[in-house]
């Protein structure tokens, strides 16, 4: 069928790359410039349309998509501050290398520095947070560019999902008219005809391409065996990593014997830990007492724990730092080695070329003993109300399996103190690449669309008020959720901060207290809300959303201050029992 014209030769031409490339979903959000993209995936079969009102939570939702599933899920928006607003999700994507495809439609360039309505320079407009910038030729029925979109469209995808993955930014121009009308002479009735390549593209992608992943030569790769050999106390350190091969890590732990410290994030945490020591209580007492290693091997971004990554900086041992981007993602400055290779095959080839297990027995005893006592010694706390107990109950309650999406400040703080390591099909998620707790809601909406998994969403008050948009994808795109919110009435985090023994200003301008009732949230998104102030309370709400349809809200109503008098209170018992 011939286009009408030549924006919708365009757009179909694009709907139609992005399907054959393995596109099936797409996020959209309604404007008027970018008519020729949404009716281009409106009529396409291959493709569904998630829709969103809001850009910023449109951008975060495709994100945490993206996050479940290593896939982009592409965006769609109009010219001006709509592109503007898909800008903190993009610095995400690309601090913690998450695959992101924008499309922004734009006027035409004559338009622009002209004072045109709703025109802004969307040239490169998210600077150096994107892996590549393309901005697209004026549409026209030309089989030179053609066939030069659906290249462009082709790499682009592959660039979203490469080494390392992040943003891709297309900005897409259009003239009017922007409807599918016909416009005489726009598109010959014989261009398909005489290039179909152009027109139809191939029966698979427009380019297949093939990327290999970064190894090291036998050499280098026996310079890193032989430091394992030699290594008798080492530790595993895995920082948050989407996506990483959890099953390799656990098969290094075990031939070398060495004990993994699993950040909650890392997907080692709950892996299956056969015969391999997964330690997850390491925050409130690496720097008790705890010998020095002679070995660290690190994968993964920098850890959440600022504990460990202090007691890695006070070690004067050789750190290798494993990226298979070559990128340096470690701000303490402490490690010795930048080892440029993928992290799964880099770990099973050390585990099958060792002789033994490297590690002194003692050595990993001494972890496993620790890591046995420290749950012992916080039973008693964890039976109290304050947010460490709440992120204990949650990951040891959640379904198995279930996608866990924990927010910033201090949920994932707690997470990483209390979340005991288990075996169960846990996908443990969160923004760690610029940390903030700006479209939370939305992330954590994404990553549960991707999945048929029940999807547990923890979050603080702030985080849950900048982000109420994101709720509206509850009823609109058909999503169950249990969301439980840790209402400490403003910023509990900064209770951790010395700024505390200052007030003024420390309450009014740090902690900002909202006095916010958050029940009607209920009411106007479609939510069942229970609020509840004792653990007992927590217990039952928190099983009855699990084995319910829909999505429940369960507030917590908690102290902050008393919350970190709490976690104080665990730390300083747990020392005195470690440094004695």
């Amino acid at each position: 069928m011939t286009a009408p014209n030549r924006n919708v030769l365009w757009g179909r031409a694009i709907a139609d790359e992005l399907a054959k490339a393995g596109i099936e979903d797409v996020c959209i959000a309604p404007g008027s410039r970018s008519t020729p993209l949404t009716v281009a995936f409106a009529d396409h079969e291959e493709v569904a349309i998630h829709s969103h009102l809001d850009e910023r939570s449109a951008s975060f939702y495709a994100l945490g998509r993206a996050k479940r599933t290593g896939r982009p899920t592409p965006l769609v928006c109009t010219s001006g501050t709509a592109a503007a607003n898909f800008h903190p999700a993009v610095i995400e994507a690309g601090q913690a290398r998450v695959p992101l495809l924008l499309f922004t439609a734009d006027r035409p360039p004559e338009l622009r520095d002209s004072g045109a309505n709703q025109t802004i320079d969307q040239t490169k407009l998210y600077g150096d947070a994107v892996r590549r910038y393309r901005e697209l030729p004026e549409p026209e029925a030309d089989d030179r560019k053609l066939r030069s979109l659906r290249t462009t469209i082709a790499r682009a995808v592959d660039e979203s999902a490469g080494t390392p993955a992040g943003p891709v930014h297309v900005n897409v121009p259009f003239a009017k008219p922007l409807e599918p009308i016909d416009v005489p002479g726009d598109v010959p009735p014989e261009f398909e005809q005489r290039h179909p390549l152009a027109a139809e593209g191939r029966d698979g992608p427009y380019v297949a391409v093939s990327r290999g992943r970064p190894t090291l030569s036998a050499a280098d790769r026996r310079e890193v065996v032989d430091a394992v050999q030699e290594s008798t106390r080492g530790l595993i350190v895995v920082g948050p990593a989407d996506g990483l091969d959890a099953e390799a890590i656990v098969e290094l732990g075990v031939a070398t014997g060495f004990p993994i410290l699993a950040d909650p994030l890392s997907g080692v945490r709950f892996a299956s830990a056969g015969d391999a020591t997964i330690v997850g209580g390491y925050d409130s007492w690496i720097d008790a007492a705890t010998p020095e290693p002679d070995l660290v091997l690190r994968f993964g971004a920098s850890p959440t724990s600022k504990i460990l990554r202090e007691y890695l900086q006070k070690t004067g041992v050789r750190q290798l730092l494993v990226d298979p981007a070559g990128e340096w993602h470690e701000a303490t400055f402490s490690a010795t080695d930048l080892v440029v290779a993928d992290e799964a095959r880099l770990a099973r080839s050390i585990a099958a070329d060792l002789d033994a297990p490297a590690a002194d027995a003692d050595w990993r005893r001494r972890f496993e003993r620790r890591e046995s006592r420290y749950w012992e010694l916080i039973n008693g706390a964890i039976d109290r109300l304050f947010e460490g107990a709440i992120l204990h109950r949650v990951f040891a309650r959640a379904p198995d399996p279930a996608t866990v999406f924990v927010s910033n400040s201090m949920p994932i703080r707690d997470a990483d103190r209390f979340a005991r390591p288990r075996e169960a099909e846990l996908t443990v998620l969160g923004n760690r690449g610029a940390s903030g707790i700006d479209g939370i809601t939305s992330t954590a909406m994404g990553a549960g669309s991707a999945t048929d998994d029940p999807l547990v969403l923890v979050i603080g008050d702030i985080a849950y008020y900048h982000d109420m948009n994101g709720l509206l994808a509850v009823a609109r795109l058909g999503l169950n959720a249990t969301i439980v919110l840790l209402n400490n009435d403003g910023g509990g985090i900064f209770h951790m901060l010395p700024i505390e023994r200052f007030d003024p200003p420390f309450s009014e301008q740090f902690k900002t207290p909202h006095g916010l009732d958050f029940a009607p949230t209920g009411a106007l998104y479609g939510l069942e809300f229970v609020r509840i102030d004792t653990i007992d309370g927590f217990d039952d709400a928190y099983g009855a959303s699990l084995s319910s349809a829909g999505t429940q809200v369960i507030e917590v109503v908690l102290d902050g201050g008393e919350s970190h008098r709490r976690r104080e209170a665990v730390q300083d018992r747990v020392r005195s029992a470690f440094e004695t």
